[in-house]
């Protein structure tokens, strides 16, 4: 079977390069027989993923055959080497990038140094991805620069759900129950300017809603719904002694409760007094009549 040879690359052209993470090009090619590059290193790093075809990739002394899906990833200054099969040479894409957050977005992936070659199944959005980046260099523009590194950081989302297995993650319904507490307390503390469902929670942290608040409730002695609304009510005092240009209703809607009048009743239950005149003492001291 003939494979016609085909390369494209396009340079991210950026005056200024940004110091956490720059793309500095990215490309397509499909290879010649045989085709190969090095042994050689590089002073950045280089990520391959092979849409087609076959070939092998040598770090070190190390020899890893690849096909389509497998990612390889090259790190400054390693001694490299790879090549395409003489009677089914690669289709690959690759995105060549510096910075000083890449190794930490690298090993979040779960590439590390002693693991820089992945295989991932069939999966059309990593493709898509680096042909974003691509596309995004080639297009030009003042926003091709950022939006080149908006698609890396969503490849490497991808990268980290593909190689986790995290869509294949099955429920928990036993361990320890500190940790339980612990997710929660942190999930609930950073979502609760937000809606917050109970079931998508549990679900986030991989765990049955029903033994997720049983667990809670015994370890805490309230359910998460009540830990929520005591999150919230908390917040919103904190706010209406720090924040006086704010009205009861602004503080209401930015701890989560958009209904002001649900949130006065909720407040005066906890503090038995109104957001209103918990305000005013904290400002001007319990003078009033």
């Amino acid at each position: 079977m003939k494979h016609p040879f085909s390369y494209a690359v396009a340079s991210n052209l950026a005056a200024q390069r940004s110091r956490s993470l720059h793309v500095l090009f990215a490309g397509e090619s499909q290879t010649k027989p045989g085709h190969r590059l090095g042994p050689k290193v590089y002073d950045y790093y280089l990520m391959h993923y092979v849409l087609s075809g076959t070939g092998t990739f040598t770090d070190g002394e190390t020899h890893y055959p690849l096909r389509a899906g497998s990612v390889f990833l090259i790190e400054p200054e390693r001694l490299i080497s790879y090549a395409s099969n003489e009677a089914d040479p690669w289709r690959y894409r690759w995105i060549a990038f510096e910075g000083e957050e890449a190794a930490k977005l690298l090993a979040g992936c779960g590439f590390d140094p002693s693991h820089h070659v992945s295989h991932i199944e069939a999966n059309p959005r990593i493709g898509v991805l680096f042909r974003r980046v691509f596309l995004s260099l080639q297009e030009g523009g003042p926003q091709a620069a950022m939006l080149a590194t908006g698609y890396l950081h969503l490849l490497f989302a991808a990268f980290s759900s593909a190689l986790s297995g995290i869509e294949a993650r099955p429920i928990r319904t036993g361990g320890d129950g500190d940790t339980l507490v612990r997710q929660v307390t942190h999930y609930l503390s950073t979502q609760y300017a937000v809606p917050v469902s109970i079931e998508q929670m549990a679900e986030s942290l991989g765990y049955n809603r029903a033994y997720l608040s049983r667990v809670f409730k015994q370890k805490t002695g309230m359910t998460p719904v009540a830990f929520l609304l005591r999150l919230r009510i908390d917040k919103a005092r904190q706010l209406l002694r720090e924040r006086p240009d704010l009205t009861v209703e602004q503080i209401a809607n930015s701890v989560g409760i958009p209904d002001a009048l649900y949130f006065s009743k909720q407040f005066k239950r906890f503090y038995a007094q109104a957001p209103s005149a918990y305000r005013h003492d904290m400002l001007f001291g319990d003078h009033h009549t």
